[in-house]
């Protein structure tokens, strides 16, 4: 699979990587200016080369998937006896952290609230898995970023999904709302939970909760009901999925507004220092 396809299936599946790119060189070098390869933590994709270098840059990804870095990174390597390449020239490579979907939405339910979520926030950064037990409803072609999940009984599919997921549930059923909303708080691994229904939906579904004696207030409470937004208010599915959507991206992008700006990318200086080493 070449880098570019690789790419693109690294935004589909949500995963993090690291793009490398060879910005320049100097003298005899494996590749030319341009050639890119695509790291993730278990494969990689294309060459920049192959030989100790790639080997190296290879390493290097990796310890930045591993460590989480968000910034790139501009390194310059000599083609020496070091490195075992006898190329006698030089490159200069860039590192370039491809974050994976920090959000990753487990929605249940494919009824036109459902429907009106995915054309919501399909187009933001994030993975949707959409559950249903009624194949039908689901459209025949999905954005790149949504897998349909067509389970008979939607509520066994919370198991499978990963820790930190934010859950939603807009069935058409009641008892299957609360079936899955218990299974969620059982799990008790998810980032956020939100239900679809009125106040007095709400109130029971928390009455039932706590007859349970198995969750405590806080897993009670954890569970969002009526979900969304209310001073979106409006009761269509549109206005519904923009509610909700709101307050996923409230709880999701809450604190970053007051967040100090920091300096981001590779200094100026560096860039210079390069490009001076590269003309010498």
């Amino acid at each position: 699979m070449s880098w570019i396809d690789a790419l693109s299936a690294l935004r589909k599946s949500g995963q993090s990587g690291v793009l490398i790119t060879i910005l320049g060189s100097a003298g005899s070098a494996p590749r030319k200016s341009g050639s890119k390869m695509l790291v993730t933590a278990d494969q990689a994709f294309d060459t920049i080369g192959g030989g100790h270098l790639e080997f190296l840059l290879v390493q290097k990804a990796r310890e930045m998937l591993i460590a989480d870095d968000k910034e790139p990174v501009l390194d310059h390597f000599p083609l020496g006896p070091k490195l075992g390449q006898c190329c006698g020239g030089s490159v200069n490579v860039l590192l370039e952290p491809i974050a994976g979907s920090p959000l990753h939405i487990a929605l249940f339910g494919a009824g036109h609230v459902g429907k009106a979520v995915v054309h919501v926030l399909s187009p933001l950064n994030c993975r949707i898995t959409w559950i249903d037990n009624r194949a039908e409803l689901f459209p025949e072609s999905l954005p790149s970023n949504v897998t349909a999940v067509v389970c008979d009984e939607p509520e066994l599919a919370v198991e499978q999904l990963p820790a930190g997921v934010y859950a939603l549930v807009v069935t058409h059923n009641h008892q299957l709302d609360y079936g899955i909303t218990e299974a969620v708080l059982k799990k008790n691994d998810s980032a956020w939970l939100g239900v679809i229904g009125s106040k007095t939906k709400a109130r029971r579904f928390r009455q039932r909760l706590a007859h349970r004696d198995i969750f405590t207030e806080e897993q009670v409470q954890h569970m969002r009901s009526p979900v969304g937004l209310e001073q979106v208010g409006g009761r269509t599915p549109p206005e519904i999925a923009i509610a909700i959507a709101g307050e996923i991206l409230a709880m999701v992008n809450g604190s970053r507004s007051q967040q100090v700006q920091k300096r981001q990318g590779i200094p100026w200086q560096e860039l210079k220092s390069l490009l001076v080493e590269e003309s010498a």
